[in-house]
């Protein structure tokens, strides 16, 4: 064969190769399924130098001209918790669990109208993730599963090169806070010594109720609680004075043995009411299950409330949406050997059953205490980056938000209002407040929403992402 031929040949293998490694990975057939025009993809991607590391992926193309619509990342955070699971699922995915019954609803709000979507189940052990190496799970942390998610995109983009040139962000909800910012100085600073192949189009993130920085994460907590009356002004005046987690750094010490009664009375205020969502229902079914996990973790680490621990038990029992029992209806779905089998998971018969939240990552080996200079860093680099925070969630507040940036000492734009702090609006209505800054950051209220901003106003959400893909300020008016 002549030489030329057989480059034309050597190409024409490569493309098939790369054609069917994703098409392989092509859901057909997902039980419950309603009927639609785009495609999903499901499968695994390797992390490691061997195949004993994967990371488990649910991507679905744009509803329309996926070829011109940029790509989404979103990451649940936990950690140790799943963005299938949580993120698809029940919140921005365009088919939602919303009943016991085999059928999905198509959401029609999913963040699919405006750009193409990938949910990744990160670090291993999560969800389908997982590794054949147990040593791997007691080796994660932050540092890690910034590095797995760097891996698995850009061996997700030589598996989807038609993707590689789109615009990318990353998006993400409560610890993906760390997650999403982590991953996001990783990408910047390979990308400076990267080759074609290895550089990733990124232009910046957005992440909600996150969190950002332990110290005024636990005092806006508190004072958030304080404020809505679900805690006394002796139990708040008690936490303030007896644990360190709630005083000034300079203070330094460590908290007194008051501490642990006042923020053992500080959780069991929520015992009845839904943390994440303080207004709405919830799950009555898992309420007592709640209540004896929760009394459990108090007894290991009742005063520290930003460890790996109370995030983790937290996540593990928290109902989501209007349907207060959707994380049981989800739990369900995902352990079913057909949607298993639809979507490509749990082909290596992993040895413990699927959940919503990791039971087998019993140990974070690092967590930072402030994901603050990183975003001052990836504003500086041009990055743009928003953070939004619905307003009726109890665990990673508003003001917990509010105090964080305002930590950050950034100089809002001007307005024609007192630092720059205006509404925003969804047609006609008041959908949450805004202020931009000069150094590039957005910050965004969304009034009525809890924890997981998407489940509780779709409409507002995809409002939200579809400006801040688009670069431009969120309506300052009412519009029919």
């Amino acid at each position: 064969m002549a030489p030329f031929l057989w480059c034309i040949c050597m190409v024409l293998l490569a493309m098939v190769k790369v054609h069917e490694g994703f098409e392989a990975d092509l859901v057909k057939g997902l039980p419950g399924q309603p009927e639609v025009g785009f495609k999903h993809y499901a499968g695994y991607v390797s992390v490691g130098p061997t195949s004993q590391k994967a990371l488990f992926y649910w991507f679905f193309e744009a509803e329309s001209e996926p070829e011109k619509k940029p790509l989404v990342l979103w990451l649940n955070g936990g950690p140790g918790c799943s963005s299938v699971g949580y993120g698809a699922a029940q919140e921005l995915g365009p088919f939602l669990i919303r009943s016991s019954g085999p059928n999905l609803t198509h959401n029609a709000y999913s963040w699919n109208k405006v750009a193409n979507l990938l949910f990744l189940e990160a670090p291993v052990g999560v969800g389908f993730s997982y590794t054949n190496r147990t040593d791997d799970l007691r080796e994660l942390g932050d540092e890690q599963t910034a590095h797995d998610s760097y891996n698995f995109l850009l061996n997700w983009f030589n598996k989807y090169p038609q993707f590689k040139s789109h615009d990318f962000y990353i998006t993400g909800e409560s610890y993906a806070g760390h997650y999403v910012p982590q991953l996001a100085d990783l990408i910047y600073e390979r990308n400076k010594g990267s080759t074609k192949e290895t550089y990733i189009n990124f232009k910046g993130f957005m992440i909600g109720n996150a969190v950002l920085n332990d110290e005024t994460d636990q005092l806006g907590m508190l004072e958030y609680a304080w404020s809505h009356a679900i805690i006394s002004d002796e139990l708040y005046s008690a936490v303030r004075k007896e644990c360190d987690s709630f005083k000034e750094q300079e203070e330094g010490g460590k908290p007194s043995k008051s501490c642990s009664p006042a923020v053992k009375a500080f959780l069991s205020a929520y015992d009845d009411i839904d943390i994440y969502s303080i207004y709405t229902p919830v799950c009555l079914s898992s309420l007592s299950s709640r209540r004896s996990r929760r009394s459990s973790h108090l007894i290991r680490a009742p005063w520290l409330l930003s460890q790996h621990g109370f995030w983790h038990q937290q996540m593990r029992s928290k109902p989501a949406g209007y349907d207060p029992c959707t994380e049981e209806y989800a739990i369900t779905y995902f352990n079913r050997p057909d949607v298993q089998r639809a979507l490509h998971a749990n082909g290596t018969h992993i040895s413990y059953p699927y959940s919503l939240c990791s039971e087998v990552i019993h140990k974070w080996n690092d967590s930072p205490s402030s994901v603050l200079p990183i975003l001052k860093k990836l504003m500086k680099a041009g990055l743009r980056i928003w953070v939004y925070s619905g307003d009726t969630d109890g665990r990673v507040p508003v003001t917990s938000t509010r105090y964080s940036i305002n930590a950050m000492k950034l100089k809002p734009k001007e307005r024609r209002d007192w630092g720059g702090w205006r509404a925003w609006y969804y047609k006609e209505q008041v959908a949450g407040w805004v202020v931009e800054y000069d150094e590039g950051l957005t910050l965004v209220t969304v009034r009525g929403a809890g924890h997981q901003v998407p489940v509780f106003t779709p409409k507002q959400s995809l409002s939200l992402v579809l400006h801040f893909l688009a670069g431009k300020p969120l309506p300052a008016g009412r519009s029919r």
